[in-house]
């Protein structure tokens, strides 16, 4: 790994502070444009969510629609990753989220006017998921490029704060637009806030940059990065769990409606504010995260079992009052796990396989979605919502099992967790440069 280019001070300062990251302009410019435009994409993701139910009242149906939005991921996601190993990252994601942008009007043009067919709405899920494909390895890796690599945890768990801090207002306010203007202006509204994500990346600095080399093209870069994977247990072994999880746990948008309409009683304001409170949870669990210094596997165990404990509360919930803390606790798991995970593979993947391996991470959590959707959707149907979450939560504590196998696995010597040596190399390589 490339010994990072800090001075004494920053390396000092880059020990504590949960928005150090920020004093980047670049960050800064990405940060806020995203904080943003995830807003906006969650006002689509919602109010997708909420016109599909309320033309079919369907769990498959649901779980479907994530098989249109990420099946894409699945498809695509290891070429995607290697055509952002090839390109410049910060001008192939203005020109994707210009297409998102694009893509997000044409959907509200249509339920605006009426043309708003279940096949529609697929058709334009399915072109989102494309896009998606495209934007995630190249949008993850970049943020690599825009900190010292000291501050490269703290990046990635406040990015993983902006995703979720988004949802906190996104639902609900995706809710209230639906109740009071119909389901057509939350598309629009996506569609408009692209324009700070792509302000931003305008704006940004090109020779600030922390860029890798683009890779030449060539034959085989999509198996040389699956060989990588393959040949190092530590990036292997998280991204199985992120799969297992991925598959079966990280399908909120057709697990909680359902929980809230069919089994709580509830209505779709009642979904959004849980929806939220669930976020709340989330934001606070990134903002714990971006405190560290480290980040080890052994954490990424604990969050998963945390994870399914927390799923098995929601799915026991009598009633929607019990139902808010245990979305609230849910929400700092699963963040907790994602950002541990994410972190993991962004420090140990070299600079040259990091967007093929962040694709390959992205394939196994987004892409798993178009198997699991559908099945957590069929399982909500024929036995209700609470058994789909019943079956999240054990997919996460059969991920904690494994992870924890794999620490505990013999070895010759003392067992070391990878992801503490990594970090713990950098602080020495930080240390080399001050003296």
């Amino acid at each position: 790994m490339t010994a990072p280019t800090t001075s004494p001070a920053v390396a000092d300062a880059a020990a504590t502070g949960t928005f150090r990251s920020l004093r980047n302009r670049n960050f800064r410019l990405f940060f806020s444009g995203q904080l943003i435009s995830q807003t906006g994409t969650w006002l689509t993701s919602i109010a997708q969510t909420l016109l599909v139910l309320s033309k079919t009242d369907s769990g498959l149906t649901l779980g479907l629609l994530l098989a249109a939005q990420f099946g894409p991921v699945l498809l695509l996601g290891a070429w995607a990753g290697a055509v952002a190993d090839r390109a410049d990252k910060r001008r192939l994601l203005i020109r994707v989220q210009s297409l998102a942008m694009v893509q997000s009007l044409v959907l509200g043009v249509a339920v605006l006017t009426h043309v708003d067919s279940l096949a529609v709405i697929f058709v334009l899920a399915a072109v989102q998921g494309v896009l998606t494909a495209f934007d995630n390895p190249a949008r993850r890796a970049f943020v690599v490029e825009m900190v010292d690599e000291v501050d490269l945890p703290n990046a990635v768990s406040l990015n993983s704060a902006v995703m979720t801090g988004s949802r906190v207002v996104g639902p609900a306010a995706a809710g209230a637009l639906v109740v009071t203007v119909g389901y057509g202006w939350p598309f629009v509204i996506d569609a408009l806030s692209y324009i700070a994500v792509i302000a931003g990346l305008v704006l940004m600095r090109p020779a600030e940059l922390r860029s890798a080399p683009p890779q030449p093209r060539r034959k085989g870069q999509v198996r040389e990065g699956l060989r990588y994977i393959g040949s190092d247990p530590n990036l292997l072994v998280p991204l199985v769990m992120m799969a297992i999880v991925g598959m079966f746990a990280f399908n909120f948008s057709v697990t909680i409606p359902l929980l809230v309409k069919n089994t709580l009683g509830g209505s779709t304001t009642t979904f959004t504010v849980l929806f939220s409170v669930l976020s709340v949870g989330s934001v606070i669990g990134a903002l714990h995260t971006a405190r560290r210094t480290e980040v080890t596997t052994h954490q990424l165990v604990v969050a998963s079992a945390a994870f399914g404990v927390t799923m098995l509360l929601l799915a026991a919930a009598p009633s929607l009052w019990f139902g808010f803390p245990a979305a609230l606790l849910l929400g700092l798991a699963s963040i907790t796990f994602m950002t541990s995970c994410t972190a993991i593979v962004q420090v140990l993947a070299g600079p040259t396989y990091r967007g093929r391996v962040l694709a390959i991470q992205s394939m196994v959590f987004l892409g798993s979605t178009p198997i699991g959707g559908p099945i957590i959707g069929w399982v909500a149907d024929e036995l209700g919502p609470r058994a789909s979450l019943t079956l999240g939560a054990v997919a996460c504590l059969v991920a904690a099992a494994y992870g924890w196998r794999f620490l505990h696995r013999p070895t010759d010597g003392a067992r070391v967790d990878p992801v503490t040596t990594q970090m713990e190399a950098i602080d020495d390589a930080t240390a080399a440069l001050a003296d």
